[in-house]
């Protein structure tokens, strides 16, 4: 019986970063960063991280075999954020992929991009065109059967347990459990805006009635 040992160069670099920008335009920077940060917020106290734009290497000792993808979800491994993601060093694929594709890009996503990940066996694919380019409906997602990707019809996405909804040139993410929408940062920028001008206008009130509202916190 023959045993074989593979033997990895441990010098070998895997660069974070190529130089290139991170998306073509400001409304696919704006649709990846909003992305980014609302399932982040979602999955905050989990064991799950949500990166945007780094480096995915999926074969030890090969380090130009790598891809970035747009916003990628992975579970099961420690929160918080990482300069690149190696699956050997990590344990898991990530289960959900988002590319903020445009007509420039058709091509590597819908051909390169959907067979790579179908291959690493990422559970989820979604494509949002937010100029509507070359996807009519803007949004459109792939969940493995198996070993392919089959087309999702009801924009829902069954690892984070949210359904999502085009508005406008962004996503909408809403719960399944509860159907509460998560907030975009400026939107809950806006809602502690209007939960300050209520508390201020109550507070306004109450002096006029000749109560001292820092009494009664």
């Amino acid at each position: 019986m023959t045993t074989t040992i593979k033997i990895v160069n441990p010098n070998i670099e895997y660069p974070s970063s190529d130089s290139e920008p991170l998306a073509e335009s400001y409304l696919h920077i704006y649709a990846i960063l909003t992305t980014l940060e609302v399932i982040k917020q979602y999955l905050a106290g989990r064991q799950a991280t949500v990166l945007a734009d780094q480096f995915l290497y999926y074969a030890q000792g090969f380090p130009k075999l790598r891809v970035a993808p747009d916003v990628m979800v992975i579970f099961d491994v420690p929160p918080g954020g990482r300069d690149s993601y190696k699956v050997w060093e990590e344990g898991q694929v990530p289960q959900v992929v988002f590319e903020m594709t445009s007509q420039g890009t058709q091509k590597q996503d819908q051909e390169q991009k959907k067979n790579l990940y179908e291959q690493l066996g990422i559970l989820e694919y979604w494509l949002f065109d937010p100029k509507g380019e070359w996807i009519e409906e803007k949004l459109r997602g792939y969940r493995l059967d198996g070993e392919t990707y089959q087309l999702i019809a009801d924009g829902i996405s069954q690892p984070l347990g949210l359904r999502m909804a085009v508005e406008g040139e962004l996503l909408g993410f809403y719960r399944l459990d509860t159907g509460e929408k998560l907030l975009t940062p400026t939107e809950l920028g806006e809602q502690l805006q209007q939960e300050r001008q209520r508390a201020d206008k109550l507070a306004e009130y109450l002096r006029s009635q000749g109560v001292d509202p820092d009494s009664l916190s």
